[in-house]
């Protein structure tokens, strides 16, 4: 007992000396400039002592014993802070740090490549960021505006393609993953992205993921992602209000119904963040007004927004809080025109006219520690459809995501997460009732070795269920399948910082996308045309790769990225909107029977391929006493089927193996000057013609029973085509576009700047896709204030 006691003793003597010994160093890490308090900085003494500040700033760092140390200070954006100090034992010790800002083009932020904190320049894929600036100087109303000007990305009539991965889908389904603050904001029934509801008055910037990133995202993650990020309150109250009035000018060439009168436009964005003790308030709204440069196509929306998040103080690092968003919007939708000549007024003259609502509601709760951070994001998405041709739609989305993420002190970060999303289509004359599932597991790890090389390697299991239909994995590649109750998505990725500010990389991504409800059920009519149903549609996979380099340069105050990327994207079970004659027991030939079911739908079309590359410049600084802002790049892309038989594959043009709706070539530039209080900005946009769509389009519905020697030619009479006029004109449609805009803006104060914005100044007429004729020249005056 005596000894068992000296013992305990020894122990506790040992275990007090220990703790007599420790030193608390504490403090708080703010921005030097703005005095706001930073997350997420790496607070270190030596190799292996390392904390990271909270959601306050603050920090705690325990010391195990005295002497002289160098403290270090991380965070990406700011420049390193080092700073010698003294440790006395049993001494507590304060210390505050501020941090300069070391952020230009050369070392951009990013969070979704990694869903962590990094430099633009470390990251192993193709990335684009948009700052709010950009969206403010183009007076954008809609994200889709802004990213039809991001280079290797397009968007025709609502549906995103990344480097020439998407066709025309009209609404139903995406390739692309639209997150706002990191989950996804995709429509239960459609499985579309729904543009003007996004919350464009408080952006804190948009980054655009190019490349399969299933692994990391999930289903609709195939092509691409795009997230935006919503602002935080500062330590300082910010107020912006920025309102636009604007017209349309008439078109450039004479068209029925447009008699030369303005059609006007009229909006305003108003956003306020601040903190009320440990309170983090933002809030924000949008009014927006159009006649619409189309006959009967006007848009009247209205959306309210605000963020809440609480800092406790007892438990330092744990914050919970709750965004929501909300809209209401009243309009009419375009599809097809009259005819060529009448190319502005819908068919029929009538239009489908809608009162659609949207509301979503975010809870969350996150907690940092040391170097850790877990936490629990959920969304409740829903979305009312109402038109007044008796068709409607009612969905629900509900979200949930559990992570945990944990940053060693070797230059390892790890993330692993669960999902768990599940939606209801609340039964309804459009897609009927269904409802659906999706569970999946994530883990990544990304690593800098020798202080030079990262990776990145992440893997995911993705199930899905859509009322009988269920995922029925395998492993890649395909010529071995081993079946599975899941399907496994990987991804790895390499990034050499070879020389200062020379970055070597290469990435794989595999993808995977399960079909929305719209693209399986859906049955409804546009205009003349109908679009039907596709039961059996089955899950598209697939898979991208790219090499690429990315070369930092400085022209005097002005830096900048040089980038190339070659890619190559593999599709399998490929889904495409497909128009044609879906006549029960096929075409006869005889107009009155066939017109009536003329239509899409939706169709597995089997292997795609696309290969091509992409050559970027961004940057921002000065040149001599002008700031200057470049946002530009140019994309060759070759997207075909490697199987393709023009005697077989007859859906599209003839003999032409190039998949439809795309272009070969897409530049895009955007260029911003800044002298003192005048500021001028110019924007391109080309893209090569479209050389493959449905033939159906083009051909008369009576094509193939055309009687020349009895003085029948089907083909020359219009009221037997869908789109009468487009066979005609169908050059002007087949043809490259050169889009350009213009704005010059003045600052009358550090408060009040006033911009005028001139949209497509040269008036080209062109058309997104057929029968969608894009709008004339647009002026648009802006009154921007900011307190």
């Amino acid at each position: 007992m005596n000894k068992f006691t000296s013992k305990l003793i020894l122990v506790l003597a040992l275990f007090c000396s220990i703790l007599k010994a420790q030193t608390v160093l504490r403090g708080y890490v703010t921005d030097s400039k703005n005095g706001d308090t930073l997350i997420g900085a790496v607070i270190s003494i030596g190799a292996t002592k390392a904390v990271t500040s909270d959601i306050r700033g603050a920090f705690e760092l325990k010391v195990d014993s005295s002497g002289s140390y160098t403290l270090r200070c991380d965070l990406i954006g700011y420049k390193t802070y080092n700073k010698s100090i003294i440790i006395k034992e049993n001494e507590a010790l304060t210390l505050n740090i501020q941090l300069l800002d070391g952020n230009n083009s050369l070392d951009e932020v990013v969070i979704s490549a990694g869903k962590f904190e990094q430099k633009l320049s470390d990251v192993t894929v193709s990335m684009e960021i948009i700052k709010p600036s950009l969206i403010e100087n183009k007076n954008i109303t809609s994200l889709d505006v802004i990213i039809n000007q991001v280079p290797g990305v397009s968007v025709a009539d609502g549906q995103a393609s990344i480097r020439g991965g998407s066709g025309f889908s009209y609404g139903a389904g995406s390739r692309v993953l639209m997150l706002v603050d990191e989950m996804p904001m995709i429509s239960a029934d459609a499985g579309d992205i729904k543009w003007n509801y996004l919350p464009l008055e408080n952006i804190e910037q948009v980054e655009v993921i190019k490349g399969a990133s299933s692994a990391l995202f999930g289903s609709s993650a195939l092509n691409g992602v795009i997230n935006l990020r919503t602002i935080y309150a500062k330590d300082k109250p910010i107020t912006n209000i920025i309102s636009s009035f604007g017209s349309f000018d008439a078109p450039s060439k004479t068209y029925k119904w447009w008699k030369g009168t303005s059609q006007f436009q009229k909006g305003i964005n108003i956003s306020h963040a601040q903190k009320i003790g440990r309170l983090d308030l933002v809030l924000g709204g949008h009014i927006f007004d159009d006649d619409g440069f189309r006959m009967l196509e006007t848009e009247y929306r209205k959306r309210f927004n605000i963020n809440l998040r609480y800092n406790f103080k007892k438990i330092p690092g744990l914050a919970v809080g709750v965004n929501t968003n909300m809209m209401n919007t009243i309009g009419g939708l375009f599809f097809l025109w009259q005819s060529y000549d009448s190319a502005y007024i819908p068919q029929g003259r009538t239009i489908q006219k809608y009162n659609n609502d949207r509301f979503n509601i975010d809870p969350y709760v996150t907690y940092f520690w040391k170097n850790n951070k877990l936490s629990l994001r959920n969304r409740y998405f829903k979305t009312v459809n109402r038109n007044d041709k008796g068709q409607g739609s009612s969905a629900e989305l509900y979200y949930s995501e559990l992570q945990y993420q944990k940053h060693f002190a070797n230059n390892l970060n790890l993330t692993t997460g669960a999902v768990y999303m599940e939606q209801q289509v609340l039964g309804d004359s459009l897609y009927g009732k269904h409802g659906g599932r999706n569970i999946a597991g994530y883990v990544q790890a990304d690593k800098k070795f020798f202080k030079k090389l990262t990776v990145s390697l992440g893997i995911r299991g993705e199930f899905y269920k859509l009322d009988t239909a269920k995922t029925n994995g395998y492993l890649f590649p395909h010529d071995h399948k081993v079946p599975l109750p899941f399907q496994p998505v990987a991804r790895i990725g390499l990034n050499y910082h070879a020389f200062e500010y020379t970055f070597f990389r290469a990435s794989f991504g595999q993808g995977y996308r399960f079909p929305s409800v719209a693209e399986k059920y859906v049955s409804t009519a546009v205009s003349s045309l109908k679009i039907y149903p596709n039961n059996s549609l089955q899950p598209e996979r697939g898979y991208s790769a790219e090499v690429g380099v990315k070369q930092g340069f400085k022209i005097g105050g002005f830096k900048g990225f040089l980038d190339a990327a070659a890619f190559y994207t593999k599709y399998e079970s490929m889904i495409e909107f497909v128009f044609d004659i879906y006549k029960p027991g096929g075409a006869t030939g005889v107009f009155y029977q066939d017109f009536p079911y003329a239509g899409f739908k939706s169709k597995n079309i089997g292997e795609a391929q696309i290969t091509g590359y992409e050559i970027s410049v961004s940057g921002a600084g000065k040149i001599g006493p002008i700031n200057v802002t470049v946002f530009s790049g140019y994309t060759y892309m070759n997207p075909i089927n490697p199987n393709f038989n023009p005697q077989r594959d007859t859906l599209g043009l003839p003999g032409i193996n190039i998949l439809k709706y795309r272009s070969k070539h897409l530049l895009k530039n955007d260029i911003q000057l800044d002298y003192k209080f005048i500021s001028f900005g110019y924007s391109t946009r080309f893209q090569s013609k479209t050389a493959n769509i449905d033939r159906r389009f083009v051909e008369s519905i009576l094509h193939e029973y055309n009687d020349i020697a009895n003085g029948v030619n089907w083909d020359a009479v219009d009221a037997t085509y869908i789109l009468p006029g487009l066979n005609t004109n169908f050059g002007q449609f087949q043809k490259s576009v050169w889009v350009h805009d213009a704005r010059i803006s003045c600052k009358l104060n550090k408060h009040i700047k006033l911009s005028f914005i001139v949209n497509n100044f040269t008036n080209v007429s062109y058309q997104a896709r057929p029968g969608d004729m894009r709008p004339p020249t647009q002026y648009v005056g802006q009154l921007a204030l900011k307190f």
